[in-house]
């Protein structure tokens, strides 16, 4: 609680010192330097609040999910919604975001979300919602999300001087991730009071701020050598084959990822079937899993230059197995609680690590391709093991499925630790011209 109030503190004075100190960004490059920079604070922000909204839709539907059908396999559906667009769309997405302004696209994708959310909240209020019915809505919100991601991880360039860029993608990680800690245990407590018509609404309301700032926001117009979209999309994916250093982070994101999805889909039923637990228990656990990440994030960069890529992420899927495990064998909150902290740790520390790596070893003119490629691939190997280990519960048991997990993340990283191996520090990076 010290470290995270620690954290908070550095934060502020980082804050009042950037409110005194004019426009122009000094050189630093502490973890928090980004927020010298006018637009970046503005949109990481108004992007806190959006993204609390979207924690609470993620609770409220995953929980109503469990309230819907006795099903495994679509309460880790309801996760698989949100990433399958990601996956199937994503390439695309990257496309778009390198052909047009990436603010209008990130416009577009805000208000078609609110658009959906605002529609989910009315269907859930009326009580028409069936499982297939929710399924379809968080797979609209999904296909906003898959428009908006590759725009809006390409903008940061535009936010920020290229030697900011690994520490503004860890505070990124540490907005969606503040939204975590916060938004689970308040959706599970607002929707134990009301219902979950009532989280799926404060949702589609958080999108406001978010547009208003990027209405806002002015760029510099950048160079855009616009061409039509299945041959854009072939030029990333092209790149991204000759790239022998994306090649193996592309590879070793599916196969995190498929392991990754075993916590986050069965944690649903976890709670409600294993350890017989309420909304507010859900809500704790999220909110445990999301302060484990915001306690990580500041440390990414330190652990990265001290253990490299691939021992951070030896660390990160070492933790990962551990929750899984201790997640398996608990039949109480309090036995359940430290899996939860232990798997947020470990999931940004994986996932941010591997981001960093895509972004710093991309050229600026396909880089949202290459970033929607990595997303697709990842959140693609998320989306399959959402089905898998949901099937697996429903086959042989949570406990038995989370083992399932745990032995698969360990198996595949001995393999993939030899065949495809991180790439070593600066191989492929791209220097600032």
């Amino acid at each position: 609680m010290t470290k995270q109030h620690d954290i908070v503190e550095e934060l502020v004075e980082e804050v009042v010192e950037v409110a005194t100190a004019g426009l122009v960004p000094p050189p630093a490059h502490g973890t928090f330097s980004p927020f010298r920079y006018p637009v970046f604070r503005a949109i990481w922000i108004a992007n806190l609040f959006s993204n609390l909204g979207s924690t609470l839709q993620s609770v409220g539907a995953a929980w109503l999910m469990t309230e819907l059908t006795p099903s495994h396999q679509l309460v880790a559906l309801v996760q698989a919604s949100a990433t399958v667009p990601i996956m199937l769309l994503g390439v695309f997405a990257g496309a778009i975001a390198d052909n047009y302004d990436r603010r209008l696209v990130m416009l577009v994708s805000q208000v078609g979300m609110l658009t959906v959310s605002a529609l989910l909240a009315v269907m859930a209020y009326a009580g028409w919602l069936t499982p297939f019915l929710l399924l379809a809505f968080t797979l609209g919100v999904g296909t906003g999300t898959a428009l908006n991601s590759p725009a809006w991880q390409a903008s940061v360039r535009q936010q920020v001087d290229p030697e900011q860029l690994p520490q503004a993608i860890a505070l990124n990680s540490i907005s969606f991730n503040i939204a975590r800690s916060i938004g689970p245990a308040l959706g599970g407590l607002l929707i134990s009071i009301w219902n979950p018509a009532f989280a799926f609404a404060i949702n589609a309301i958080s999108y406001i701020g978010l547009i208003g700032v990027l209405l806002w926001w002015k760029p510099e117009a950048r160079t855009i050598n616009a061409r039509p979209i299945l041959p854009a999309v072939g030029a990333g994916i092209a790149f991204c084959a000759r790239s022998v250093p994306l090649r193996r982070i592309l590879i070793r994101g599916f196969a995190l990822g498929f392991c990754l999805a075993t916590f986050q889909s069965l944690l649903p039923g976890l709670v409600h079937d294993s350890i017989h637990g309420q909304e507010l228990d859900y809500g704790i656990m999220l909110g445990l899993f999301g302060i484990g990440s915001i306690l990580a994030a500041p440390l990414i960069g330190p652990i990265r230059r001290r253990l490299g890529l691939e021992g951070i992420l030896i660390l990160g899927s070492g933790l990962y197995i551990a929750a899984l495990l201790i997640a398996a064998i608990g039949h109480s909150l309090p036995a359940v609680m430290p899996a939860a902290f232990l798997a947020g740790v470990s999931w940004v520390l994986i996932l941010t690590t591997i981001n960093t790596a895509v972004q710093m070893r991309s050229p600026d003119e396909v880089l949202g391709r290459c970033l929607s490629i990595y997303q697709a691939v990842t959140f693609g190997g998320m989306a399959l093991g959402a089905w898998t280990w949901g099937s697996v519960a429903d086959w042989k048991g949570i406990p038995f499925a989370l083992h399932g997990g745990a032995a698969a993340l360990f198996v595949s990283f001995l393999v993939l630790r030899f065949l495809a191996p991180m790439p070593r520090p600066g191989e492929g990076v791209l220097r600032p011209r």
